[in-house]
């Protein structure tokens, strides 16, 4: 437990008894003295918090961990029965230069003991049950604390996961790109094995990080269809409109590669048959609109089952509901010869990054 937690728990006990102890103090002076209710109200709280700390820092803790609070609460009971013995005894005996003395024989002190232990249930209650409170308060924050760090932790660790799964696979395509470029012209993977030493970079000292500046994620996405568009040449016609106005606003990396991905990797190239791609991505009022839409037909064999929607828009679908959960809207859409993507999501002022 931190410092400020522990400096608030010890506030919360402090006040706790010293509002209580006022409360006896002026209650009892008014019939027995401030003396005689000095002396009672101390034996009062001294029992109280002797017999109340045992049970909410011995007894509650051990409960809550065993799941055993029925047993918890029979135990509870019992201790408020042995505090309201004790007050019945503090205000029967403990009363010096009393006015009403008690009878001589101890079968006479029964009826006042009695209705001593009878008048002290609601207090001996409301002292055990105010205590067990505010150790439940306690409790209950430290356990939404936990509870709040295993959820971060579980939310970073999916995430990473996913960028893992994505970032080789866009690694294996540029590499891919160059090799066959090397065979054929040079100065081209040259230039495109600059190209692959920025969105290196970029993957390298960027995507480790929750959230990255939309301008430099843009940038990675223009390097990536310019790498496709060298690739293909004249065998698809492809259109990028980029128009960022907040270069400032902060995004999650790599989360737009997937779509641009897909579109290259499914785009409709039969024979005789130019395929097209169009890309869209504008921002206005620090909100996000993204399209790409490319030819689609249902008749190449290089649809199999899971091309609809891919590994990796099944990873970007995820992801988008783990960072944006209320402030995104995907619609995804297929027939026999196009294929949309239209995504639009709330851009971050800050960085998130924890």
């Amino acid at each position: 437990m931190t410092k400020p937690l522990v400096l608030k728990k010890h506030i919360l006990i402090i006040i706790f008894w010293l509002v209580f102890g006022m409360a006896i103090w002026m209650q009892i002076q008014v019939d027995a003295g401030m003396y005689n209710a000095f002396i009672q109200t101390s034996i009062i709280l001294i029992s109280s918090f002797i017999f109340a700390h045992f049970l909410t820092d011995k007894l509650l803790p051990k409960a809550l961990i065993s799941k055993k609070m029925n047993q918890f609460l029979v135990e509870a009971g019992i201790v408020i029965i042995l505090l309201s013995f004790i007050f019945s005894f503090v205000f029967a005996y403990i009363n010096i230069d009393a006015q009403t003395p008690l009878p001589p024989s101890f079968s006479g002190h029964l009826a006042v003991l009695w209705k001593g232990f009878y008048l002290s249930i609601p207090a001996s209650l409301l002292i055990i049950g105010t205590a067990c409170g505010i150790r439940f308060y306690l409790e209950h924050g430290k356990i939404e604390r936990d509870h709040i760090l295993l959820q971060q932790a579980h939310l970073e660790s999916q995430l990473k996961l996913l960028q893992d799964q994505i970032n080789p696979h866009v690694m294996f395509n540029v590499l891919n790109h160059i090799h066959i470029l090397m065979k054929t012209n040079t100065e081209l993977a040259s230039f495109l094995l600059l190209k692959f030493s920025d969105i290196l970079r970029y993957q390298l000292y960027h995507c480790n990080k929750n959230q990255v500046m939309v301008n430099q994620e843009i940038q990675y996405l223009q390097d990536l269809v310019e790498v496709e568009k060298l690739r293909w040449g004249n065998e698809l016609d492809v259109k990028a409109t980029w128009d960022i106005n907040n270069k400032k606003a902060f995004i999650a990396p790599l989360l737009l590669v997937p779509f641009i991905e897909n579109a290259f990797k499914y785009v409709c190239r039969l024979p005789g048959h130019k395929g097209y791609i169009i890309i869209s991505c504008k921002e206005k009022d620090n909100t996000l609109s993204f399209y790409v839409e490319n030819s689609y037909s249902n008749i190449t064999t290089y649809k199999k089952k899971d091309s609809a929607h891919g590994i990796g828009l099944q990873n970007v679908k995820k992801r988008l509901n783990l960072q944006y959960p209320d402030s995104h809207t995907l619609k995804i859409e297929s027939n026999d010869d196009i294929y949309k993507v239209s995504l639009t999501l709330k851009l971050s002022q800050e960085n998130d990054e924890q």
